[in-house]
């Protein structure tokens, strides 16, 4: 594993329309952050848990440092990046270019934060590997400078009963699987888990329990029997899963605001509908993988 990757920092969902996929987001139970303004010009509204979060991001105005996303959101909707966690992003930079895996520059960004002791800047490093090294998504590193300004204990419970991320799921085309996989062996320098009897692998991300899985159709669609195939090219980032205490009480709650999902064969809850803005959302129990 590389030196400085620890787990992931956050999922990047990106919109076109950031006021709708907060109704939906909000929905589905999840308690939102109020409207960031990055520097660079991109809007956000992440919903946070004790380790991890996920962020809603719409880039209304151009810039060079989120131009991925504007290109991205061509095709619509979907989970289009993965930040992972670091202790040095300068670092991680350095260690990327001895790889010789494209990396660019460290670039800081900030943001201001509304407190009830006052307004401060939440402010953060990033890192963005070259699309090209990681197909499916891009994934990034992220340094934060001001953890206390964003973990706020207001925004970690959730009415769905989501406490964290749990897995995300890439699909790939059957030709490319072995490439794909390879590409992210390489990244991670480790060697992925591949599954005996389907086109998976298993790629762990860190110190925490959030791996990223590579599928071809038949792996995805044993995964996910019920959803269907991404609109995407593939390979793309295709679902994200989220840990939850109990399935009970998120299947209460799905029942109770009238969100549509289906009961996977290991008892998890898949949302597979238009207010997930073009993923597949699982909920999981925390002593499932």
């Amino acid at each position: 594993m590389r030196k400085h990757l620890q787990g992931v920092d956050h999922a990047v969902i990106a919109v076109t329309d950031l006021d709708r996929a907060q109704a939906d987001f909000e929905h589905l139970g999840f308690t939102l952050t109020p409207r960031g303004r990055h520097t660079k010009g991109s809007e956000n509204h992440c919903a946070m848990f004790p380790g991890d979060y996920f962020e809603l991001l719409a880039v209304p105005v151009d810039h060079p440092a989120t131009r991925y996303y504007s290109d991205f959101l061509r095709q619509g909707d979907g989970l289009a990046a993965v930040a992972l966690k670091t202790d040095d992003a300068a670092a991680f930079h350095a260690e990327m270019n001895a790889a010789g895996i494209g990396c660019e520059a460290p670039v800081d960004f900030s943001r201001p934060v509304v407190l009830p002791e006052g307004a401060r800047d939440a402010a953060f490093r990033i890192a963005q590997v070259d699309v090209a090294e990681t197909p499916g998504g891009r994934l990034f590193v992220c340094q934060h400078f001001t953890r206390d300004v964003v973990w706020r204990p207001q925004y970690l419970s959730h009415a769905n009963g989501a406490i964290g991320l749990q897995s995300i799921s890439i699909a790939s085309d059957q030709t490319r699987f072995a490439a794909v996989c390879g590409a992210y062996e390489r990244f991670f320098d480790l060697t992925g888990q591949r599954c005996a009897n389907l086109p998976a692998c298993l790629m762990a991300t860190g110190n925490t329990n959030t791996p990223i899985r590579i599928l071809a159709p038949p792996a995805l669609a044993a995964t996910y029997p019920c959803a269907r195939a991404p609109s995407r090219r593939l390979p793309c980032f295709a679902a994200l899963h989220f840990r939850v205490t109990a399935i009970g009480p998120t299947q209460q709650f799905f029942d109770q605001t009238g969100i549509a999902y289906t009961v996977q064969p290991d008892g998890s809850l898949a949302v597979d509908s238009p207010v997930s803005h073009g993923l597949i959302i699982v909920f999981t129990p925390r002593s499932r993988d």
